[in-house]
Parts: structure tokens; sequence; C-alpha cells
């Protein structure tokens, strides 16, 4: 019998690194990059369904896209109650957005710091490659160093964006696999 789980995933980072076009062509299978710069102002839920291989379950990943503005942090923190996945955005070309990693990975962490729940670090814009200013090595450290993946992407050339997003829903699935299992030895 098929299971659908449902994932609350975050979707954090500085302003201008990507996290609505990133959402907006995962969500729309690639037909929809966002032409238009809008700032988000406080968070845009996108909800989209990813089946599971090599089963019949499926994970409904409810995305929060979140806005990167100091100013609206306040009103985006009470979205991420209960967090299941998080995805941490930055530009590669941004020194600024890397640095702010930490910080933002500690607010959405401290929502629920009982517990480990899977993560990612994603690094956007890597279309414009003659710009970058953060190598894929201090990307990969940092990720590391956290308990993230990493990934490399591209919003605007829709180059490796499911990525991430497969990767959290079937970490996931996979979590909720073992949790059953703990409850069944206990039955």
């Amino acid at each position: 019998m098929p299971t659908i789980l449902r994932a609350k995933c975050i979707v954090v980072g500085d302003s201008t690194v990507g996290k609505s076009a990133l959402t907006q062509v995962f969500h729309s299978d690639g037909t929809h990059y966002p032409k238009n710069y809008t700032l988000t102002a406080g968070v845009e839920l996108l909800v989209k369904a990813v089946n599971i291989p090599d089963s019949n379950d499926c994970v409904e990943l409810y995305i929060y896209d979140s806005a990167g503005k100091e100013i609206f942090y306040e009103i985006v923190q009470k979205h991420w109650d209960h967090p299941s996945v998080v995805m941490l955005v930055y530009d590669v070309t941004s020194e600024t957005s890397f640095d702010s990693c930490a910080k933002w990975l500690e607010r959405v962490r401290s929502q629920k710091p009982e517990m480990q729940f899977p993560g990612v670090l994603v690094a956007n814009k890597i279309d414009l490659d003659q710009r970058r200013v953060i190598s894929p090595k201090a990307g990969k450290d940092f990720a590391q160093s956290n308990g993230l993946e990493y990934f490399e992407v591209s919003a605007k050339e829709m180059q490796q964006v499911e990525a991430p997003f497969y990767f959290l829903a079937n970490e996931f699935h996979k979590m909720y696999k073992e949790r059953l299992e703990q409850f069944k030895t206990l039955a």
C-alpha cells in the first residue's frame, strides 16, 4: 500500500541568492523560470510530490521559500516550526551570502535543537563561472562540517535543480522507514 509522507522543507539564505527561482523551477518541472525579480516578503509556500524510487511511496514536499532580508526575519521565523528538512542556498558570486550560511543554519536548527534533520547546502548561479568567488571546495567543506549534503545548481540554466530536493525527499523517507522499524521492534 503506498504511503504519502509530508515533509516541511525550509529554504533559507540571503536575499538575491536565487531561492525563489530555485523553488519555482523545481515546482514547475523546469517549465517556469521567473524572469522578473520580485522580493519575497515573508514566506511563499509551494507543494510538490516526489516519488521515492524502489517503493510505492511518495513524499509531498511543503517548500517554504523564506525571505532573505533581515527585516522579514521575525515574520519568516514564525513559519519555521517543526521543520523536516532544510535547504540552505548561497550565490557562488557572493562571499557575503556564503558567510551568512552559518547564521541561517543556526536559525533553522534552533527551531528543533533536540533533533537532527536532513539538510543540503546549495551553491546557486554556477552559470556565472567567470564571476565565481566561492570555490566548490569551500562549499563542500562547510557542508561536511555542518552535516549537510552539497549541491551545485543553476536555477537560470535549470541545471541540477531537482537533485537537492530529491535528496531531501529520499532522506526524509529513509528517516520515516527507520522510525517505523524502531516502532515495530517495540511492539
